[in-house]
């Protein structure tokens, strides 16, 4: 069976589906630099290798080479090599089958046959890892970039286009396209925002060390930059910490799912098999790359920002779960190579970039029994639940709940005794669903992204409780927030470690968020979030919509042909400050043109305006209250009945006959108003038809 997918190349091209026949095709041997000893390149179709590379050579630049290792992935590479032909840029897709078992092998045969000159087809020894294929097939690479695509993954759409403009707008030599994972963890810091140019020391990118990166394959040649074959695992680490340490620009691509990383059911892969992270061993290869890093980074800021991620994730992160699972014999060699670390590495300025937990970490490395309760106290679970949430006196919101934390080890499981608590409030920079994760104090990744007015700083607010782990109340004072959103989160400090929890998630499914309020003039929305249900406070109306209403209660024609509309507003229960109704709004349904017009308030949330409907053009215009309650501009339409709607009106001004019929809608009943011209001939050619 075959399908057709496109290849950006110029058309649709035919390609092998599912349960696809294996083509039968001739294997010549093939040696020298490109290939290393023992690799071969399968011919195409019948062609001979040295007409098909010279078929080849003489096509136009290729943008992005796609080197992609393959080692028993049948499964997955339909899903793969289809996703990586549709991409529109101008490529070819290097394969480095790997000793291949499983009908690979004749499946990629298949797809060459189909796609000559788009997929190539290296044939190798199984080598045990991902580095010499890799390798291999940077060797084989024409593009002018290289991007690296494990067989089980796959790319978005648009992926490849998006990273290449990126690089092209911006001379990049690393461009980082968001990582989105299936059942695997993402990395999700560097990503919170697109960038043109991001620089090394002041970003979060040198936290994401993998490979699945767009790579200037001139950079990567002029200092060779290669992955280490002797590793079955980190080999990609060295490479792109390398990488780094060249680049000159580097850019992210934030705003669109670029690489999708999967877990294959079956757990086969190697980074999904039990012990592939073995911390001695993954320890004693950090120490190589920071030994490789520091080798090309001076003393300073930026040396001690990339050393911060290698104890932060590495070092001290192999004190936490993976020390818990070790054996008593194993803990010792993970402390001694971390002490190792601290002794060659640790800085005065990596030292104060590091979190509360791991500056404990550090002086209890002599003291394996505190380090295994600073790793209990970590990893341990908060289980919070909201008992209440409403609104108290003087516009103060009541927030009750209990905490405790609990130990899932049974080896070793200490008792942890929950102490101070308190709620914190944290201001979104940006008005997306957000921020419903929890976190330890001290390795928390900053907000990103922008919201309504633009870019705000995060801001944060400690609520202190009274009670204590079994039942504790906190009273936000609303009033004294700034516009925003603001995330709830529950402080749990256990031996003066600090650990942060969303608060919402956990609660009874009776408890609903309390009603809007408007306090001094500013609408207030508490709310939970979606998909995970915690609570945030909305201050201003920037994501939840604020309840309203606007009724028509008359209309009459005045002098001028102005319209008089007289009105009742409303917000949630409660009647708005005067000064918080702006204008009455016309839009034009089709066009979305708008006209701004003024508008009286009165006492209990009225509302008056003289409208020189005359002034509207030809069109169908719906009415708006716009109402300033703290942050964007709220608009309720204006609600109203057919008998409280003034009757048509025509008028000549000079020339032209204008109608305005103001009417209420079908159904909701809603003022609009239709305004029709005419010119005289209009007019006759009407009266003719």
């Amino acid at each position: 069976m075959l399908q057709r997918v496109r290849t950006g190349q110029g058309g649709e091209a035919t390609g092998p589906a599912g349960g696809a026949a294996p083509a039968g095709g001739t294997v010549a041997e093939r040696g020298g630099r490109a290939g290393g000893r023992g690799v071969r390149e399968i011919t195409r179709g019948g062609v001979r290798e040295d007409e098909a590379t010279r078929e080849e050579a003489g096509r136009a630049d290729i943008d992005v080479s796609v080197v992609v290792p393959v080692h028993n992935c049948r499964p997955y590479l339909d899903r793969c090599l289809t996703s990586l032909l549709i991409q529109r840029v101008s490529k070819e897709i290097v394969v480095v089958d790997d000793g291949s078992t499983d009908g690979g092998a004749e499946l990629l045969d298949l797809y060459a046959s189909y796609h000559r000159g788009v997929i190539r087809v290296v044939r190798q020894p199984h080598s045990g890892g991902a580095g010499r294929p890799r390798n291999v097939g940077l060797a084989h690479a024409r593009g002018r970039y290289v991007f690296f695509c494990d067989a089980d993954d796959y790319l978005g759409p648009e992926a490849l286009e998006r990273m290449l403009a990126m690089a092209e707008r911006n001379g990049s030599d690393i461009v980082l396209g968001k990582v989105v994972g299936h059942d695997r963890r993402a990395p999700v810091s560097m990503f919170r925002q697109s960038a043109d140019r991001v620089a090394l020391g002041d970003s979060a990118v040198y936290n994401s060390l993998s490979c699945f990166k767009l790579f200037r394959r001139e950079m990567l040649e002029r200092h060779v930059i290669r992955f280490d074959e002797a590793l079955l695992v980190g080999e990609d680490v060295f490479f792109t910490a390398h990488a780094y340490c060249h680049a000159a620009v580097i850019s992210v691509v934030a705003d669109y799912d670029c690489y999708h990383l999967v877990a294959r059911p079956d757990g086969s892969s190697i980074m999904q098999r039990p012990g592939s992270r073995d911390p001695v061993f993954w320890l004693r290869m950090i120490k190589q790359v920071v030994e490789l890093m520091v080798g090309h980074v001076r003393p300073g800021a930026l040396r001690d920002h990339l050393l911060r991620r290698h104890f932060r994730l590495d070092a001290f992160g192999s004190l936490g779960r993976p020390f818990l699972e070790a054996e008593e014999v194993q803990r010792k060699e993970i402390v001694a190579e971390v002490t190792d670390m601290c002794e060659r590495w640790l800085t005065d300025g990596v030292r104060e970039r590091l979190g509360p937990i791991d500056r404990s970490r550090i002086t209890a490395l002599q003291d394996i029994d505190r380090l295994v309760r600073l790793a209990h106290i970590e990893s341990a679970v908060i289980r919070r639940e909201l008992t209440g949430v409403r609104w108290g006196r003087e516009g103060r919101l009541t927030v009750s709940g209990t905490v405790a934390l609990s130990v899932l080890e049974q080896r070793d499981r200490p008792e942890l005794v929950v102490g101070g608590l308190a709620l914190v409030l944290r201001r979104r920079p940006g008005g997306a669903e957000r921020s419903d994760t929890s976190r330890s104090s001290g390795g928390a990744e900053p907000y990103g992204g922008a919201g309504w007015g633009g870019a705000v700083e995060a801001a944060e607010l400690v609520v202190p409780v009274t009670g204590d782990a079994g039942g504790f109340t906190g009273l936000v004072d609303v009033a004294g927030l700034p516009s925003g959103v603001w995330d709830v989160h529950l402080n749990v400090e256990c031996e003066g470690i600090t650990r942060v929890a969303r608060l919402g998630a956990g609660r009874d499914g009776r408890i609903a968020p309390p009603a809007p309020r408007v306090i001094d003039g500013v609408v207030a929305l508490p709310y939970f979030t979606r998909p995970h249900g915690n609570l945030s406070l909305d201050v201003g109306g920037h994501v939840v919509s604020v309840p309203g209403s606007a009724r028509l209660t008359r209309t009459r024609w005045a002098m001028g042909h102005r319209l008089m509309l007289a009105g009742e507003v409303s917000v949630g229960s409660a009647v708005p400050q005067a000064h918080a109704v702006r204008h009455l709004v016309w839009r034009e349904r089709w066009s979305g043109r708008e006209r701004r017009e003024p508008v009286e308030a009165g006492a209990g949330g009225a509302f008056a305006s003289r409208q020189a409907l005359g002034r509207l053009g030809p069109g169908t215009w719906d009415a708006y209250l716009e109402l300033d309650l703290g942050g964007p501009p709220a608009r309720f339409r204006i609600d109203a009945a057919a008998e409280t709607i003034a009757p048509p009106r025509t008028w000549w001004r000079g020339p032209i006959l204008r109608s305005v019929r103001p009417y209420a809608t079908a159904g909701k009943g809603r003022l609009s108003t239709v305004v029709r011209t005419y010119t005289p001939w209009a007019l006759i050619r009407r009266m003719l038809r």
